[in-house]
């Protein structure tokens, strides 16, 4: 039941108020006065506020004001004289919900107490998920300022339809903040398709995001939607969005443009309605104004926001808080009693540069947990796990001993190392090496790594 406040110095019309909203199953509470009417509102906050203009000594207005101040959302309707009319428009116009003459029509004042009450319900329970959600995503993200910047922009971006390019790093959240803007959005109910570019072989790329005919190529024996089409009502992610070939970008800029594909091997156009979002780990405006990798119409086209997602070397406060979160984490999954972190421990977590981002870091705890038999991870807990990409290749023999190899056979025993440290994960191998991830490929190619 909703507790309604009715504000009025008439106690025969508070009282006749009153007992006709009780016959509807509202609870009521009276104030003759303003100034108690905002003592039992920061008390007993109500659903609803029926506010009498003119009362001795703290008028309807001030109270209004007054209200408003301690919540802004609180539906407050005006009860007025028919003379006083121009006086509750000002009173809406400073955040009053309505009003209702006197003496009130008591049926119409229920249609909006009811209208006003479902409102307020409303609006908390959005309030409520909102800040659900912004805890959540810091919760995930961190809590460092750049990232409660990347977390204003995830709700100022995902209520639109605009494109959106997340850069980052590797291992800096960005397939977890595209999933989360498409959670936010009005597309919530649709499909979210990732596409990896860097996971696909190029003569597979067309194929597989813009789908195909039956016999439109060797193996071709049944008709296959794309990427694009199973997005359809929905958002896709492209990720390693730098590495598409010029001729991908040019269907690409098509589809964007003209909001429909057409499958390779097929003649007839098909719409498709699905909000793009790119994920990069490089600076794509150098690919577009230096190398010319990428076409600068397709990025100012996918370009509509663009969020930088700060690497964790950027943002030295998180260190210390995904270090302890995935401590407690593990430590809960193995059952093992250890309760936190070393000063000294965590000192040398700060100063480590984490190539890897919060996916190294997370991998880096993990194993500290697994191996520690005590109940504080200590430096020595830490200090053989982590790996400075600096000195990746020291021990790799040519390089410290005599200049006996090759460059090229240099290059490939670096490569071969860097990709031993990161298990095989060459997004985070070309990063160590500092090298564009479509190199890196080339290069184990031409090795046969």
């Amino acid at each position: 039941m909703q507790r309604i406040l009715i504000v009025d110095d008439d106690d025969l019309v508070r009282m006749a108020i009153s007992e006709n909203l009780k016959d509807e199953g509202f609870i009521t509470v009276g104030a003759a006065s303003g100034r108690e009417a905002i003592d039992i509102y920061r008390k007993e906050r109500p659903a609803s506020v029926i506010l009498d203009l003119k009362m001795p000594g703290m008028d309807g207005m001030e109270t209004l004001k007054e209200m408003k101040r301690i919540d802004q959302g609180i539906p407050v309707i005006i009860n007025t004289a028919h003379g006083d009319v121009p006086t509750a428009v000002e009173a809406i116009k400073l955040g009053a919900y309505d009003f209702i003459t006197k003496p009130p029509d008591l049926d119409r004042l229920k249609v909006i107490l009811n209208r006003a009450t479902e409102k307020f319900n409303l609006d908390r329970k959005i309030g409520m998920l909102r800040d659900d959600v912004e805890t959540s995503l810091e919760y995930l993200l961190g809590k460092s300022s750049a990232i409660k910047k990347v977390v204003q922009q995830i709700h100022q971006i995902s209520h639109s339809d605009f494109s959106v390019i997340l850069q980052g790093e590797t291992g800096t959240g960005k397939s977890f903040i595209a999933r989360a803007i498409h959670n936010l959005s009005k597309r919530q109910k649709g499909p979210f398709v990732t596409v990896d570019i860097g996971a696909m072989p190029e003569t597979l790329i067309e194929s597989e995001m813009f789908g195909y005919e039956k016999g439109s190529f060797t193996g071709a024996g049944q008709k296959k939607k794309g990427f694009f089409e199973i997005a359809d009502r929905g958002t896709i992610l492209i990720d390693e969005l730098q590495n598409l070939s010029p001729y991908v970008q040019s269907k690409l800029l098509a589809a964007v443009e003209e909001r429909r594909i057409v499958p390779l091997g097929g003649t007839s156009p098909v719409k498709i309605d699905v909000r793009i979002i790119g994920a990069t780990n490089t600076d794509i405006m150098k690919a577009v104004t230096e190398t010319k990798t990428f076409r600068e119409d397709l990025f100012y086209r996918l370009n509509e926001f663009m969020i930088y997602l700060p690497p964790l070397r950027e943002r030295v406060e998180d260190i210390s808080f995904f270090a302890e979160k995935f401590c407690m984490d593990v430590a809960e999954d193995l059952n093992k009693k250890i309760h936190s972190i070393s000063p000294e421990a965590l000192s040398r977590l700060r100063s480590h540069p984490w190539p890897g981002n919060i996916r190294e870091l997370k991998n880096v705890m993990r194993r500290a947990v697994l191996l520690t038999d005590k109940e504080t991870i200590q430096p020595e807990n830490i200090e053989f796990l982590i790996k400075n990409p600096e000195s990746a290749g020291r021990d790799i023999p040519g390089l410290d001993g005599p200049y006996n190899l090759s460059l090229s056979e240099i290059e490939k025993a670096a490569i071969k190392k860097v990709l031993n440290i990161t298990g095989g994960n060459k997004s985070r191998a070309a990063a160590v090496l500092k090298i564009d991830y479509s190199t890196l490929l080339r290069k184990l190619k031409n090795y046969g790594i």
